[in-house]
């Protein structure tokens, strides 16, 4: 029989014991070396103190700080009391008044988890390429480095959430760092050990200078897939996803835009008059988003979208100011969303001209693009104070950031052999500084990530915003969207989808010169959509017809998202990329015992039907509600474990819900 509740058991916690916990200041899980000599963990003469707090029911925080040549190092270890989860983090500090010694090879998390044939599952993330968000497998016969590439961005060739999956149970591990991290395995005879840290790393500390190593969380778990898969989007929700503003899960949420207004790219046309023309027009209509989205191109850039580095409204578009839709949108009831880029500095623009030893350079002449130095203290507090003007001025609701360049050539590129990895660490936690000062002076504010799509969705990020972008590639496509999707629910269970479908007749076409390609919408679209947050790219001057397709299937979204972070997740096929196959899946929530799955036929389909086979509770009966005509039927539950059998045409796609019958 299938496990109906993935919850917590007394097996899962019990497996946590003795794999990287704590037990001690002299059992530490770090090793580094100190002017070339390794450390493994504190000694007797480092003198370590502990310091302990129980946070609130959920956990705890250990602090140990020792000291060496001039180092303070603390390590902070949290336990929870809800999820076999532990989370270690580890900051190297110069509290001399001179130059420290070489660093190196400074790993936290480095130890043995016990675990029997144990296999690595992992990700190549968002890679910039249709190939991104598929899941690979290494059975660790020999030892295996992961990292992501060279890019500086902490997703791209290497996604930093993987499974340590052995016979009976496994490690879900997620490193939070927003740069270039490794990740070590290696096969011992207790288990497997394993070691994690920024990859660049040698290098001296100035007096005062802090070096922090990546947040490394680890969660034990018994059982299969399901249960794995299930304990960490539970532990997600809960301690890292950000909360709506009733102190619940985020809601769904229905994003509605005017996109490339005046034929101008991105937002770079955008006027006052255009934008709050289109608000009011979807209002009318009968549509009403909870975000509005302004992107990028707001600012002074001739047009040109990615002339980033003056950050003022463009006043030929703007002459009363971005605040005039800021409030508007405020009095509406609805969130405002806008675009920065605040890394990236383009020549010419107002950073550019009047603080050019802020920016860093990669060395290629024939790229101009510039870095903010955010581990610059006046830079990074320019920024922090500018943008949170910005943010109270426009009526900012959700604060986009996006990043479409690469940091690690400009970090190469202005380091030395003795400071390597100084920089990118520096920025890094300026950036998470960044962050966290917009949130706290802004109540209420929500941050959305975005980096070329899902570059930079590690998890310090994520504990502090959402990807409403995860990627840049093929969102109209529905192979590859269902191969990303599939990713999502798993490790980011929180992200938004657009509503878009590349085929014309029959085949996948991802340009096309008719003028309604990218703004069609039809039911099918929003089955491809089905995702916590929608953008519908239904235009506000389209047809009735048009709309009336809109406002029917927006209650069924909204009411299938609904359960999508507050319910267990279950793939019903495994995407492979292939548009001849059914794509389906589930979402259970074993409290209520109420759920929906949803099948899609794909446009080469040759199959007439598709065999939905569910997870619930087999000793009742549900009442099982077809979303498209409201038809219900009574079904028990060991029929629906056994399989549903759905017939669908190629392109359809339909969505059942189902609860417990009435007695």
């Amino acid at each position: 029989m299938k496990i109906t509740n993935q919850k917590t058991t007394s097996a899962d916690m019990a497996a946590l014991c003795g794999n990287l916990t704590y037990k001690g200041v002299y059992d530490i899980p770090l090793s580094f070396c100190l002017d070339g000599k390794k450390y493994r963990g504190f000694s007797e003469d480092m003198k370590p103190e502990e310091t302990f707090r129980r946070i609130d029911s959920n956990f705890t925080l250990t602090c140990v700080t020792a000291h060496l040549e001039g180092l303070e190092i603390r390590i902070e270890y949290k336990e929870y009391k809800d999820f076999p989860m532990t989370e270690w983090v580890a900051y190297f500090e110069n509290v001399s008044d001179k130059n420290s010694k070489i660093l190196s090879d400074i790993r936290i998390g480095d130890g043995v988890l016990k675990t029997d044939g144990a296999a690595l599952v992992y990700s190549n993330g968002d890679d910039l390429s249709v190939q991104g968000y598929s899941f690979f497998e290494n059975d660790l016969s020999e030892k295996f480095l992961l990292c992501p590439n060279e890019s500086g961005t902490p997703c791209a060739g290497a996604a930093p959430y993987m499974r340590l999956r052995g016979k009976e149970g496994g490690f879900n591990i997620a490193v939070g760092w927003s740069g270039q991290w490794i990740a070590e395995f290696e096969k011992t005879n207790d288990g497997v050990n394993v070691a994690f840290g920024q990859k660049r790393c040698n290098l001296y500390l100035k007096p005062g200078e802090v070096f922090r190593t990546p947040r490394v969380n680890i969660e034990s778990y018994v059982g299969d897939e399901d249960h794995a898969r299930n304990m960490w989007r539970r532990f997600y929700i809960k301690h890292i996803l950000p909360k709506d503003r009733d102190g619940s899960p985020l809601h769904p949420k229905l994003c509605l835009h005017l996109f490339a207004e005046g034929g101008k790219p991105e937002f770079s046309g955008a006027t006052e008059q255009g934008q709050l023309k289109a608000l009011h027009t979807y209002l009318d209509k009968g549509l009403r988003p909870d975000i509005w989205w302004l992107d990028a191109g707001w600012y002074p850039c001739d047009y040109h979208w990615d002339h980033t580095g003056t950050w003022e409204a463009n006043p030929v578009n703007w002459p009363n100011g971005i605040e005039v839709l800021g409030e508007e949108c405020e009095k509406q009831g609805i969130d405002f969303l806008l675009w920065f880029e605040p890394e990236r500095v383009r020549p010419g623009t107002w950073l550019e001209t009047n603080h050019p030893e802020w920016l860093l350079k990669n060395g290629n002449p024939d790229d101009a693009n510039r870095l903010l130095d955010l581990s610059n203290k006046d830079a990074l507090d320019w920024l922090i104070n500018h943008v949170d003007g910005l943010i109270k001025k426009f009526k900012v609701k959700i604060y986009r950031q996006d990043f479409n360049f690469d940091p690690m050539p400009c970090w190469k590129n202005n380091e030395t052999e003795d400071r390597l990895g100084a920089l990118e660490n520096f920025h890094i936690q300026g950036y998470y500084r960044y962050w966290d000062e917009l949130i706290n002076r802004n109540p209420g504010l929500w941050m959305d990530s975005c980096a070329s799509g899902g570059r930079r969705n590690d998890p310090e990020t994520m504990r502090r915003g959402v990807p409403l972008h995860y990627t840049d590639v093929g969102y109209g496509d529905h192979a590859i969207k269902q191969k990303q999707h599939r990713y999502m629910f798993e490790w980011i269970p929180y992200f938004r989808a657009h509503n878009r479908s590349w085929d014309v007749n029959g085949e996948m076409v991802w340009f096309s010169d008719d003028p309604f390609y990218n703004f069609r919408v039809d039911d099918f679209c929003y089955q491809l959509a089905c995702a916590p947050a929608l953008t519908d790219i239904i235009v506000f001057d389209a047809d009735d017809s048009s709309f009336e397709i809109a406002r029917r299937n927006h209650p069924i979204w909204r009411r299938a998202a609904e359960f999508m972070t507050n319910s267990d997740y279950y793939p019903l096929t495994e995407p492979r990329f292939n548009l001849e196959d059914f794509y389906a899946m589930e979402f259970y929530n074993p409290d209520t015992k109420k759920g929906f799955f949803q099948v899609l036929s794909n446009i080469k389909v040759k199959e007439p039907s598709f065999t939905a086979k569910l997870t619930l509770d087999g000793s009742i009966d549900y009442k099982v509600e077809n979303s498209a005509t409201g038809e219900t039927r009574i079904i028990s539950g060991s029929d629906l474990e056994k399989g549903i059998e759905i017939f669908l045409k190629p392109r359809t796609g339909i969505i059942f819900f189902f609860e417990p019958a009435e007695n």
